[in-house]
């Protein structure tokens, strides 16, 4: 079971001016939810210039307080890694991320591309386009410890993310 979300979103502002920004824009007192982000690898190719980063990123937990009865969604903090590839000669930048939280009961992806608009090359930033994909694995949440019904943890989840 998965769904796929795709958006685009075009950004007024030079390619070095986005990439900046979001590569910088957490934490932030604007959102509470994102406590930490922290550079764990950082690389650059020297025959291509493509800069590799890997970014964990720590969350606080805001599923409902009446949700987490279960043992499972009562964590203090949910924990994201994100990767990212940024080739400044040709001018794109590649993100994947993922959720490392609950991924024997489920897996969220997402993919995002910035490049140049072909309409505006100098200073404006094509459309970013970006991939959910959400699987929830049946047998483990049938294993779930004391829960009844995995059908309802699948309903519940799906609602969830």
């Amino acid at each position: 079971m998965g769904f796929t979300v795709e958006a685009c979103t075009v950004y007024r502002y030079p390619f070095e001016h986005v990439v900046s920004s979001f590569l910088n824009k957490y934490p932030t007192p604007m959102e509470k939810h994102i406590t930490a982000v922290k550079t764990v690898e950082e690389k650059m190719d020297l025959s291509t210039g493509i800069i590799y980063r890997r970014r964990i990123a720590t969350c606080t937990n805001i599923i409902p307080e009446f949700l987490r009865k279960n043992k499972i969604l009562k964590v203090p903090n949910i924990y994201l890694e994100e990767e990212s590839w940024l080739n400044m000669r040709k001018r794109i930048m590649t993100l994947k991320s993922h959720c490392l939280t609950w991924t024997q009961y489920a897996t969220l992806n997402e993919e995002s591309v910035f490049r140049e608009s072909l309409e505006n090359p100098n200073w404006n930033l094509q459309p970013q386009r970006t991939l959910q994909g959400l699987n929830l694995h049946r047998k483990a949440l049938c294993r779930l410890p004391g829960q009844g019904s995995s059908t309802m943890y699948l309903k519940l989840l799906h609602r969830l993310l």
